[in-house]
């Protein structure tokens, strides 16, 4: 429903770090759509500018306006009330965000007498800081030892603020943190923040008053209400959302620990189920996932939807919590009135009124009159605000792209045991878990050293040729784990000529420490040599075509 008001209405747009401040009077139009977690607007306004007809007001935002500098748009709301019994303190609902498109129409208009004016329309379409920036921010990058709050700081930039309330997940030290957010996968960095608070059961909340946001465990509840005006309010709406239909079941593919845990739903209908499958030997871990899809199936509640008919005098937005009027009429079914709702989502829309009044003589017979604004900001404004219960426990958030894991990289083994040269192995017990893994050098991340873990890999169990010191592999990374795909190199001195057409089995510390086993064709006859080595010291039994060779010998110095 629209309806007619006047705002108090500021505006400003910075391009390059200049402040250009907009009449409220130039103001033609706008539309909000604000939510929980971040907004999205356009405005628009016209400049006028007479320099050319050799006037003297002179459009200083154009030169400003066609760089492709980063711009800012600052646009605060007032409602202007005269009607009511006692004066209220009025609150202004502003917003703050980062231009994504703009565009530009400019208008000559000649007049009857005087110097002719040239209007130039403007019109800029803005959203939240980490909603531009974000979004088009794809590093692959590595950290260790690192908490997410570190990795969110490495990333916000001096134009998003962050002020976040999850300690629990964000704060805790962890081994490995793997950002590869490739732009071909269409997952960017806005993307991973977005899916890692929606699998995690967290909240992204933005702040309307800092102009910031806030990761955090829970919604805000910490707020005094702010009731609302029955008079401002033309229509309420009772709203059920879509109810969870399914329930849930946790299952575990380790092979010496399965486990299928469910999750049941009162709400469920029978057979309908979303199944969560992991692979792990740690306990604690199955249960902690448990826990976590327990708490993400949830029941939404109810939802009110109101429209206006005014603007509010006490401004709010998403996020604020409020109470509704207890006049008669408003107690809708099921809605009881001393219940206290968020704000969860806000639509304003205004355009601009028929102008009568302050219309300039057309330039000629038959032209169209031109209009100038009227210096008070009237518009036909469409405002409507969607309201949740204050203990709903579902969390809105945007749509967002998975990321895509694992992504490879290229590594080198890592053993402490014996001398640098040599070739050994070594598996690190973690004390917590007992589990053993090897570590991983990474060049590319400025050599950071990584734990995957130490078991056969593609080898049936009954070979046990462990990753040697110096091989070079290939490694899986996932968001928090990592693990050895495959071998990509020989090991020196285990190639054998193609001439030969041999394999060979190579063990011990080098070349010069150790067994090999080898098979080859020497004039197109089949030869096998297994041979140990220890320095000068040599063993070596030797079949050949009508021959067997046992050597034992040791070099002279």
């Amino acid at each position: 429903m629209a309806f007619a008001d006047r705002l108090d209405l500021g505006l400003t747009l910075t391009i390059g770090g200049t402040a250009h401040a907009i009449p409220s009077s130039d103001v033609l139009a706008f539309e909000l759509d604000l939510h929980g977690w971040g907004h999205e607007g356009r405005v628009e306004f016209r400049v006028l500018d007479e320099t050319a007809h050799g006037g003297q007001k002179q459009d200083k935002l154009l030169a400003d306006f066609l760089k492709p500098d980063l711009a800012e748009v600052a646009l605060e709301l007032k409602a202007v009330h005269s009607d009511t019994a006692t004066k209220p303190t009025f609150t202004s609902l502003k917003v703050k965000g980062l231009v994504q498109e703009k565009a530009l129409t400019e208008e000559s208009v000649a007049q009857a007498k005087g110097a002719g004016i040239t209007y130039r329309h403007y019109t800029v379409r803005f959203v939240d800081p980490a909603r531009l920036l974000w979004t088009q921010h794809h590093p692959c990058v590595l950290y260790t030892q690192k908490t997410l709050q570190d990795v969110l700081d490495a990333h916000k930039g001096d134009k998003i603020a962050l002020a976040n309330d999850w300690a629990a997940q964000l704060d805790k030290t962890l081994p490995l943190i793997f950002l590869g957010l490739s732009p071909e996968s269409g997952a960017s960095f806005y993307d991973w923040a977005i899916w890692f608070t929606h699998t995690r059961n967290g909240v992204l909340a933005y702040d309307y008053t800092a102009q910031g946001y806030q990761f955090r465990a829970a919604k805000d509840a910490s707020a005094t209400p702010i009731t609302l005006r029955a008079a401002d309010v033309e229509r309420v709406s009772v709203v059920f959302p879509e109810v969870a239909r399914h329930d849930v079941a946790v299952l575990n593919a380790a092979a010496e620990s399965p486990k299928n845990q469910a999750i049941t739903n009162a709400q469920a209908v029978t057979g309908v189920r979303q199944d969560v499958l992991l692979r792990t030997d740690i306990a604690d871990d199955v249960q902690a996932r448990v826990t976590l899809e327990t708490a993400r199936l949830k029941i939404r509640g109810l939802e009110v939807e109101l429209d206006w008919n005014r603007f509010p005098a006490v401004a709010f937005a998403p996020g604020a919590l409020v109470k509704l009027p207890e006049t008669a009429g408003w107690t809708a079914a099921g809605v009881p009135a001393t219940q206290d709702f968020r704000v969860r989502r806000m639509n304003l829309r205004a355009e601009p009124l028929p102008v009568e009044e302050g219309e300039l003589p057309a330039g000629g017979e038959g032209e169209e009159p031109v209009r100038r604004p009227k210096p008070e900001s009237r518009f036909l404004i469409t405002f409507t605000t969607r309201l949740e219960k204050k203990a709903e426990a579902h969390v809105d958030l945007p749509p967002f792209t998975a990321p895509v894991y694992p992504r490879f990289v290229e590594g080198l083994v890592v053993s402490e045991v014996g001398e640098k040269k040599d070739e050994t192995w070594q598996a690190y017990t973690d004390d917590a878990t007992s589990l053993d893994s090897y570590k991983v050098k990474l060049p590319l991340f400025a050599n950071q050293i990584v734990q995957v873990p130490f078991n056969a890999n593609l080898q049936p169990g009954h070979f046990y040729f462990p990753a040697y010191k110096g091989a070079r592999v290939l490694v899986a990374l996932d968001f928090l784990r990592a693990w050895l795909k495959r071998h990509l190199d020989w090991r020196a001195g285990a190639r054998l000529p193609s001439d030969g057409q041999g394999v060979h089995l190579l063990v011990g510390k080098t070349t010069t420490s150790g067994t090999s086993m080898r098979h080859f064709y020497e004039d197109n006859k089949p030869l096998w040599r297994l041979q140990r080595t220890n320095e000068s010291d040599t063993e070596k039994v030797e079949l050949k075509e009508g021959n067997l060779l046992i050597l034992v010998k040791e070099e002279s110095a």
